[in-house]
């Protein structure tokens, strides 16, 4: 009799859990180990998601193992799902080069790779962090991808820093490029003072300003816009792309000045725009920041951590990547973040949660697991 309950439980709990699936419904369980459809951990790190004819499609850096798997051994990989949950391997959609001299060659730093659609030109333009082979972090640029497909293969653009020979839209510093030869220690009253006041962007005025992390958003009317921590990590930018979404407008602001942000993730919530980012601290987590604006080029101000509960100082061991509206449903969102291995970082894990609000400010909590319940149409 035992026995017999136990197959019919077994079941019951097929059939059940078969239906979930079938209708794109099942659970997310944050910082584990996240298979695609053929039991292979997925390799899409500091990833994004664009949403095109009913498939998402997940871009991210392809990690291998051992300590120089951060570097670009292979390049961007896609992933595509219907549901968010089960995820295809599309394989690598932008390969590096083996090419010696190339901007892309194999040993270079691809990162934070973000994928949209133009709907005026039918092109996928992809954007990332790069950093030639051998130049460490000195680059600092950023470099544009194109394809005619989402799956690609992707073709290579160019590489640039941004907005070279332009000041911000919104500096009131001094408007020439003659920097101090006096030495200023960092972190100090004078120092702060002086980034603030346009220090490095003076710096790299002519040549054109930095760019590490970054993240792109598509705003309702089908502007682009490029966001990116610049000015040695210190402040974050956000510049306007071209009907194209492949150069630049040289429209640009700064947004918190010396704050040391990286990490950028954008959204759009009931007409305002949030922003999350994180503090700087290598590959250790640490506590993330939210911003809020009424216009992407507008004023932005800091709200404090999203993060409620334990491990909120460290983003529950994890740094944002991407925010990912889910389709057909009001106002939910999904935050994306990875969970980084330095050592192995091909083992790097995920951590997607979904953004909850109260009075219409997003805050995020820790859940071992969790379905679209937690969403209300």
């Amino acid at each position: 009799m035992k026995k017999l309950v136990g197959i019919i439980v077994a079941v019951i709990a097929f059939v059940f859990f078969g239906e979930l699936l079938a209708n794109g419904e099942g659970d997310f369980f944050p910082g584990e180990k996240w298979f695609d459809t053929d039991s292979i951990h997925i390799n899409a790190h500091g990833g994004g998601v664009c949403y095109y004819d009913g498939i998402y499609f997940w871009f991210g850096e392809h990690k291998t193992s051992g300590r120089g798997g951060n570097s670009a051994q292979v390049g961007v990989r896609c992933y595509s799902s219907v549901n968010l949950y089960d995820w295809k391997n599309e394989g690598v959609v932008l390969n590096v080069s083996s090419a010696e001299g190339s901007e892309i060659e194999k040993g270079c730093v691809i990162e934070r790779p973000k994928v949209v659609y133009n709907k005026a030109t039918g092109r996928f333009v992809m954007w990332f962090h790069l950093e030639r082979k051998g130049r460490g972090y000195n680059d600092a640029y950023t470099a544009v991808a194109v394809s005619d497909k989402i799956t690609g293969p992707y073709s290579f653009v160019k590489s640039v820093r941004p907005n070279a020979g332009t000041w911000p839209l919104d500096y009131s510093g001094v408007r020439d490029t003659l920097i101090s030869t006096k030495k200023l220690e960092w972190w100090t009253p004078e120092f702060n003072d002086a980034v603030n006041d346009g220090l490095f962007v003076r710096r790299d005025f002519s040549k054109g300003q930095m760019s590490r992390d970054m993240t792109l958003f598509v705003d309702d009317d089908g502007t682009a816009y490029h966001i990116h921590s610049s000015e040695e990590n210190l402040t974050l930018h956000i510049s306007k792309l071209t009907g194209d979404y492949i150069s630049f407008t040289n429209e640009w602001i700064r947004v918190f000045p010396g704050g040391h942000n990286e990490a950028p993730a954008v959204f759009k919530y009931k007409n305002r725009y949030f922003m999350i980012t994180s503090g700087c601290t290598g590959w250790d987590p640490n506590e993330a920041r939210l911003a809020v604006a009424d216009s992407m080029m507008g004023h932005w101000t800091y709200l404090g951590n999203p993060c409620v509960g334990e491990d909120a100082n460290k983003t529950f061991y994890s740094q944002s990547t991407y925010v990912l509206p889910v389709a057909g449903k009001n106002d939910a969102f999904i935050f994306m973040a990875d969970r980084w291995n330095p050592s192995n970082p091909i083992d790097g894990r995920y951590v997607w949660l979904p953004l909850m609000f109260n009075n219409d400010v997003p805050y995020l909590k820790w859940f071992e697991s969790w379905n679209f319940n937690v969403f209300h149409d």
